[in-house]
């Protein structure tokens, strides 16, 4: 509820500040002042003309309305939280009307910390990992001659075999040194363990970086690690870590060496050492891309060795769909593995895979990936191989995909799109409005002032040596209420977070603005390059007309 507010405040706060054409935090004398000065201004009775008229007394009740709200402490507090909807008796009403403006606004700083909190979550960059094993050997080995008399009525055992949950923080210290946070904690039948790892990383160049890492656990003991990144060249980098942990059966240095090397634009090859518990030599060949993924390993080790190969091809829809297959065989047998994975909406992708291998059996393992959180569960079907367990685990999730896309997914983006689309008819009313309103008021103002027409911004051409070059110009104008003291106008912070950004329309070459503006009833024009400052009204951007 808080975020939604927070936007409204954004959407709708400042309004009547423009109006008045004074600041947020003007006091009531200035309020009145300016509210004298602009009701004289926009009186109906200076104008006879019907159609300025009507414009006139327009804008003549909107500065009164304005003038009401801001003159009156406590509905100045209301709209200073809330905007225009806080102003509504019926409806959306989020405080009480009873509160004073100190509690008003104490209830503003509130909303404040908690968007506060929100900005520092995103620094703090927090990732997560809950892994969750099920195992449902059960329903694919089950005897009924073992189990005569089974209690539940003979249903399927499934149970969860183990668990595992891993979370890590991001705390930046200055520009080069960043601090993490990360700990784990694991089970298995029963058996379990966690660990709390402490990482300072420091960026020493644009080439490379270096961390040490300290940790430590229930089961391995202390840990103290070096790890250190360096760019070698523009095409290859070298990573080396080294660690020493202190079991309870002595100490196990470890240490570990790995290159890389862009082959072209699109492959990367790999060799990789590791001494120590797992010692090992590996290499790998990766090619990433648009289109697909491809992956190549080989390694030689103890107590391990492999040689794998996968596949991915990604399809060019809306919703990311790839599909995927790989095939793993080594000293501990054969496996190999097929699936699918698919973005189900803007932050989160779902995926499942077919896990089929001697000895391991049939496993089915489905994963969703939620912004920075992931969210894992394998679960384990069979300990040989079973048709009808590799029939299961391809058609149930396919089935139950299809059923929760219909029912749920669908409906839901339906009335995410539909809310959008009014949002965007709502805000083009919005803009129109403002526009009229905006217009109105420049057609109500003497002929003394000075009023900006249009603007454009990019590359013109128009040397004549230069005319078979392509004109490369983008309009940026935008209709804008603003704060004018001492021959400046001054944007509030609203006004800024409401305007809305453009391209570059020519990158890497020269640029100017171009403003067509109206000084005392005459046209002027002058064109500004993109680094020089505009100074504006001036004798020579007069348009001079053919009499």
């Amino acid at each position: 509820m808080a975020a939604s507010v927070d936007d409204d405040f954004e959407l709708n706060n400042q309004d009547y500040y423009s109006l008045l054409n004074v600041r947020k935090e003007a006091t009531l004398e200035e309020l009145k002042a300016s509210y004298r000065r602009l009701c004289m201004l926009y009186h109906p009775d200076k104008h006879r003309d019907p159609e300025l008229k009507r414009q006139a007394e327009q804008l003549f009740n909107q500065v009164h309305q304005a003038y009401e709200v801001l003159s009156d402490a406590h509905s100045r507090a209301i709209y200073d939280i809330f905007g225009k909807k806080g102003l509504e008796v019926e409806g959306w009403e989020v405080v009480e009307r009873k509160r004073t403006p100190a509690e008003i606004r104490e209830e503003y700083e509130r909303l404040q910390r908690e968007r506060e909190e929100r900005r520092l979550q995103q620094r703090t960059n927090p990732k997560g990992t809950i892994s969750v094993g099920v195992d449902a050997t059960d329903l694919f080995d089950h005897y009924d001659e073992d189990f005569e008399e089974m209690p539940g009525g003979g249903f399927p055992h499934i149970e969860i075999n183990k668990m595992h949950i891993s979370q890590s923080i991001e705390a930046p210290l200055t520009n080069s040194d960043t601090a993490v946070l990360s700990g784990s904690l694991s089970t298995h039948n029963g058996n379990g363990g966690g660990n709390i790892n402490m990482t300072v990383r420091r960026v020493t160049s644009a080439k490379g970086w270096g961390e040490v890492e300290f940790g430590a656990g229930d089961i391995l003991g202390p840990l103290i690690g070096l790890k250190v990144f360096r760019n070698v060249t523009p095409r290859c980098f070298l990573t080396a870590q080294c660690g020493l942990q202190f079991s309870p059966r002595g100490l196990r240095p470890s240490c570990s060496l790995m290159t890389a090397r862009h082959l072209d634009q699109n492959t990367m090859g790999y060799l990789q050492w590791r001494w120590g518990p797992n010692s090992a030599m590996t290499t790998s060949l990766v090619r990433d891309t648009k289109s697909s993924h491809f992956t190549l390993a080989l390694q030689l080790g103890v107590p391990h060795s492999y040689l794998m190969m996968s596949y991915q091809y990604k399809f060019q829809d809306e919703d990311q769909t790839k599909v995927k297959g790989s095939v793993k065989t080594g000293w501990f047998g054969t496996v190999v593995e097929y699936g699918a994975e698919r973005k189900i909406s803007r932050h989160s992708v779902l995926s499942a895979t077919v896990s089929i291998g001697v000895p391991q059996g049939v496993t089915l393992k489905i994963k969703l990936a939620r912004a920075s959180q992931t969210y894992l569960f394998p679960v384990h079907l069979t300990d040989q191989l079973l048709p009808s367990a590799v029939f299961y685990a391809t058609v149930g999730p396919l089935l139950v995909y299809m059923a929760v896309h219909r029912l749920v997914i669908i409906p839901y983006t339906h009335a995410q799109k539909q809310e959008l689309e009014l949002q965007r008819k709502s805000s083009a009313t919005d803009i129109a409005k403002k526009k009229q309103e905006a217009e109105s008021a420049v057609s109500t103002r003497t002929l003394a002032c000075l009023i900006i027409l249009n603007a454009w911004y990019g590359k013109f051409v128009s040397d004549t040596s230069q005319k078979q070059e392509k004109a490369k110009v983008i309009d940026v104008t935008v209709p804008l209420q603003c704060l004018v003291k001492d021959s400046k106008l001054i944007l509030t912070e609203a006004s800024k977070a409401g305007l809305p950004g453009f391209y570059d329309p020519c990158v890497g070459e020269e640029k100017s603005l171009k403003l067509l503006y109206q000084f005392r009833g005459v046209m002027h024009q002058v064109i500004s390059a993109d680094t020089e400052a505009l100074r504006i009204p001036k004798q020579s951007h007069r348009i001079e007309t053919e009499s």
